[in-house]
C-alpha cells in the first residue's frame, strides 16, 4: 500500500471508528550485537529491513467501530500483545497509520505503576490519577473500587506485603472504572481464582453493556465466545483473517489441528 493509498483510505474511512490502523508495521531488532558491513548496510536501505531485525507486525489494516467486541487470535510471537501496544500507544508504528479516537482503558501488565513501599490506599490515588482520574472523582469512587477488589482490611498495608491475587484485585478494580470508551486487555483474565475472574467476567459485561468498545488479546477460547462478535487472526505479524469471532476461531483451530 502506497503513501497515496494511505491517505486516500483516511481521508475515506468510516468516521465514526474508534481505532482505525492502515498499514501498520512495527519492527524489532532481534540481536542487539547483529555485525552489519556496508554491503548489508546498501541492501537494508532497499528492503527496509536492517541486518539483525524483524517485523513483528506488518502490513495490518482495520477498522473499529463504537461498541464492537474485538478478540485477538494467534499463536505466541505471532504479534498480537504488540499490536495491542500500538492501539494503546505504547509504541509508535515504523509505517502506516494508527488513529484512535478518546482514550483507552489498558489492561495491560495489570499491576505496572504500583509502587511497593506505598501504601494501598495511597496506590489507589497514585495510580487511578496516572490514568488521568481527578482527586475529587478518586474520592467519589474509592469505596466502590476497594469493595470491588475486596480489600477493605488492607487499606494501610504496604503493597509489596499483598499476595500476587490481591494484588490483581486492586489493579482491576482501579483501571476498570475509568470513564475511557475503549478497554484493552491482554491476557488479564486468566489470573486470579474463579470467583473473582466470574466478578470481573461480569464487569466487562456492564461496560460493554453500556457502549464500551473492547479489543482483548486471548488465548482462551470461551472468554473469545463469550465476549467477541469479530476477530481479528494473527500470523507471523500479518492479519490473515478477520471476521465474525467463530469463523476466526473455526480457522485458527484448523490450521493448528485443534479439535
Amino acid at each position: 500500500m502506497t503513501q497515496s493509498d494511505i491517505a486516500d483510505r483516511a481521508a475515506t474511512a468510516p468516521q465514526t471508528a474508534v481505532i482505525s490502523v492502515t498499514d501498520a508495521g512495527i519492527r524489532y531488532r532481534r540481536n542487539r550485537r547483529a555485525r552489519r558491513n556496508f554491503k548489508d548496510l546498501f541492501s537494508a536501505r532497499a528492503r527496509k529491513t536492517r541486518p539483525g531485525e524483524f517485523w513483528a507486525l506488518r502490513h495490518v489494516t482495520f477498522d473499529v467501530q463504537p461498541g464492537e467486541a474485538i478478540g485477538v487470535v494467534g499463536r505466541n510471537g505471532q504479534g498480537k500483545s504488540t499490536l495491542l501496544k500500538l492501539v494503546a500507544e505504547v509504541v509508535l508504528p515504523d509505517e502506516g497509520r494508527v488513529g484512535v479516537r478518546g482514550g483507552v482503558a489498558p489492561l495491560i501488565e495489570i499491576t505496572g505503576g504500583f509502587v511497593n513501599d506505598l501504601s494501598v490506599r495511597e496506590n489507589v490515588y497514585l495510580t487511578a490519577g496516572l490514568h488521568g482520574m481527578k482527586r475529587a472523582e478518586i474520592q467519589a469512587r474509592f469505596d466502590e473500587i476497594i469493595e470491588f477488589a475486596e480489600i477493605g482490611d488492607f487499606l494501610d498495608t504496604p503493597y509489596k506485603h499483598l499476595s500476587s491475587g490481591m494484588k490483581v484485585r486492586i489493579a482491576f478494580a482501579v483501571v476498570s472504572r475509568l470513564e475511557e470508551p475503549i478497554i484493552l486487555v491482554d491476557e488479564v483474565l486468566a489470573v486470579g481464582d474463579r470467583a473473582f475472574k466470574e466478578k470481573c467476567y461480569n464487569r466487562i459485561e456492564e461496560l460493554l453493556a453500556g457502549g464500551r468498545t473492547l479489543f482483548i488479546v486471548s488465548h482462551s477460547e470461551k472468554d473469545l465466545r463469550r465476549f467477541c462478535s469479530r476477530g481479528l487472526y494473527l500470523d507471523k505479524g500479518e492479519l490473515v483473517l478477520d471476521a465474525p469471532i467463530a469463523d476466526v476461531l473455526d480457522r485458527y483451530n484448523a490450521d493448528y489441528g485443534v479439535k
